[in-house]
Parts: C-alpha cells; structure tokens; sequence
C-alpha cells in the first residue's frame, strides 16, 4: 500500500561512532529517505545546524565515546526541537532509554541488533509524525498571519472612523474661529467704533471668550488621541503612589464649573505597593475617567474610588463606582468604542474611555466595566506591580512558541494515526 507521505521531505540524521553501523544504516535506508551520518556528536552538531531546514528525525548509539546518545539528543533537542528523536542501544542500556523516553527526551527507543523491517516501520511513523507536525505548525502559522490581517484591517477601519469623526470635530471647532476672525473687520465696520473702543478688552470678550472654547476643544481633543495612540515601546518607568496620584487628579477638578456637585470619595488605602508605571499616563488616566464621570452623571451623584492589592498574582485592582443612571443594554458593548457617548453629550469627543483603554493596556493591565441599569457604573483596572521586563514583540513570540511546542497535546492527537 502506497504511503500517503512524501518521505523524501525529510531528511535522516544517523550519528555513530561505528563506520561500518553508518554505511549499513545509510545502505538499508537511502532509497526510502535522504540519509545524512556523522561518526560523532561534533559532526552531527554540525549537519543539524546547516541542514536544519530538512532534518526532521535524528538517530544515535547510546554508547559512544564521550557524551552519551541521551546527551546529544537534549542538546540536539535544544537546536532543533521539533526534530523526532530515536536512540538506539543495546539490551544492557534499555533502562536509560526507558527513563529518556519517559522524561520527553526521545520519542522511541530500538535495540541492538536492528531488525531491519522493523526499524524501517519506526522511522516512517517517526518521519510521518514529523510531516504531520510541521504541516500543522504551517497551518496554525496560517491562521495567526490571517488573524493578524484581519486585526490590522479592524484597526485600519477604526482608524478610518476616527479619522471621519476627527474631521468633523476639528472642523466644527475651526468655523468658529475662522468666523471670529471673519467678522472682526466687518463688525469693525458695521459699529463704526473708535479706537478706543477697539482698545477695551469688553468689545471682544463674547468672541474672544468663543474662540478659547473652541480651541481648548480641539487641544484637549489632540491630547485625548496621544493618550490613546502612544504605545509601549521603551516606557520611562516610575515607582508610583496610587493614593497619591489619583489626590493629585482630584485636584485638577476641584471647583471647576464642570464638576456641577460631583462628589468623589476616595477610599483608597495608605500603604499600598507601589506601581511601576509612566507617571504622567497614569495620571493622565484618572483625568479621562474624572472628567467622563463629570461629563455623564446627574448633578448630586456619588463616585467611589477604591483599590485592593493582590499579593499572590502581584496585581492591584481600582474601583470606580458610580451611583448614577447607569448604562442601556445596547451601549454596554461599545463604551470603549470611539466616540462613544454615555450621555449623548454632543460638547465631548467621546474619547475619553478610548484612551484610558489603550493606557492600561500599554502597562500589562486590563480595564473592565460593569453596568446596572438605576444603580451605577462600575470601572475595574487591574494594574501589574511590576510589569513584564519583555516587549509585546517578544510576548506574542513567547505565546506562539507554547502553542507551537505543545508536544504532549500533538503527540496524543496523531498518536492513534502513526501507530
């Protein structure tokens, strides 16, 4: 019966310290596979490194001068893990090669003397598994590289949207400067004013007071977008007090206008670890969700703000509660969408949540959000203690490598194909 595996794609490594071993290997076996022998680990280091992109199964004595079979092949495993690994020993050595087999190190073991139809059996499952572990490596590398396209294309289309809003938002602002300035010289004209009306500061106030507010829209808008847009590439870390930084944000509000009899109680503990983060981000955070809690909540309602600290998974968790009208079903899904309005207050950008997401994220952090219909908000941000000393880059190629070599999941997947 014809095998459905090309055996020609993989290439064999067989390593002895026997000359006479290698050429009877390579004689029974090189019209089924390409064949490569080395007479000792130094060599066969060598040919796995330059033909690592062929050699799928790697063969070797126990009993070799110097470093062991069990020893090449760990090391071996180190420069080519997903290579199939067989020892070959004689009776004498089958408990080293029972306990190899048992700790991973080797996928079968064959006993001296070889019997010949036999072995040839083993080394088609070997290369079968093989072939089947790397066209399913190429498949799942598939899927992630479409995964990924499909992720930068939603953030793309996003893009797009934001870029839409963004437009009219700076272009609303923008008339009502560009008007400002327009129709200063024809109300010059019109009120035929002397010059020393000109010169008091009362004259322009409604213009001038107009032109502020659309300018201050457009620089808090930008802000907003640099809050949400800049990534974690090399941050400048801070050993941070929470207490203290979410004071200071506080602050920023007290006696603003747009506070409209807001009351934040904070109740956050003295004492807590302290946060490895990039200070201004995090204080710039607790702005976003101040000012979004001013902006969507009825006068005389309540904001909680609290933290807890998680000493097992190094983690702290902030609460912000709110006891306002809370959020309908159907926007729950979408507050940290662009542009998103828990009030439809056509004065903010909808921004704001945007940003904060993207600020805890940048830090290893997740930020979640609870809703009860008449009973409030709820805001949970889970900030690591100390984040991960890796890139996102080396993250994701952690990630893909566990999923990759998950050898015990695989091997009992085909396991009931090559047997």
């Amino acid at each position: 019966m014809e095998s459905a595996y090309d055996y020609r794609k993989c290439t064999v490594l067989y390593v002895d310290d026997e000359e006479m071993a290698l050429k009877y290997f390579a004689r029974a076996f090189e019209d089924r596979f390409p064949i490569l022998t080395a007479l000792n680990g130094a060599d066969g280091y060598r040919l796995l490194e330059e033909n690592r992109e062929t050699i799928g199964l790697v063969i070797t004595d126990q009993r070799m001068p110097g470093e062991k079979g069990v020893q090449f092949l760990e090391r071996a495993r180190q420069l080519h893990p997903r290579a199939i690994r067989i020892l070959t020993t004689a009776y004498s050595d089958l408990n080293v090669a029972i306990e190899a087999v048992n700790s991973g190190a080797i996928y079968k073991y064959v006993t001296k003397p070889w019997d010949i139809p036999q072995l040839e059996v083993t080394l088609q499952r070997a290369v079968e598994f093989f072939l089947v572990q790397r066209e399913r490596d190429l498949l799942l590398k598939e899927k992630l590289s479409v995964l990924q396209r499909m992720m930068i294309t939603d953030r793309v289309l996003t893009l797009g949207i934001l870029a839409g809003r963004l437009g009219h938002y700076l272009r609303n602002s923008l008339v009502a400067v560009q008007t400002f300035i327009d129709l200063a010289p024809e109300k010059l004209l019109e009120e035929k004013i002397s010059a020393e009306q000109i010169r008091n500061p009362s004259f322009w106030k409604e213009f001038y007071e107009q032109a502020q507010i659309q300018m201050r829209r457009i620089t808090e808008l930008l802000t907003d977008l640099i809050s949400a847009s800049q990534s974690s590439g090399s941050p400048r870390l801070e050993q941070v007090d929470l207490k203290q930084t979410v004071l200071r944000s506080l602050q920023r509000f007290n006696g603003s206008p747009l506070q409209h009899g807001i009351t934040f109680v904070n109740q956050i503990p003295e004492g807590l670890p302290l946060l490895s983060v990039e200070r201004g981000q995090l204080e710039r955070l607790f702005e976003l969700l101040i000012k979004d809690e001013i902006m969507s909540l009825p006068a005389g309602s309540h904001v909680f703000l609290s933290a807890t600290p998680y000493r097992e998974s190094q983690e702290i968790a902030i609460e912000i509660r709110d006891d306002g009208p809370g959020l309908p079903n159907e926007a729950f899904l979408s507050v940290f969408d662009p542009f998103f309005f828990r009030n439809n207050n056509s004065q903010e950008f909808g921004i704001n949540l945007m940003a904060c997401y993207f600020i805890v994220y940048h830090h290893g952090g997740k930020i979640e959000v609870q809703n009860q219909q008449g009973q409030g908000v709820t805001f949970t941000l889970t900030f690591p203690i100390q984040p991960k000393n890796v890139s996102a880059a080396q993250e994701e190629e952690a990630f893909i490598s566990k999923v990759l070599m998950n050898e015990r999941f695989w091997e009992r997947l085909i396991s009931d194909q090559i047997v």
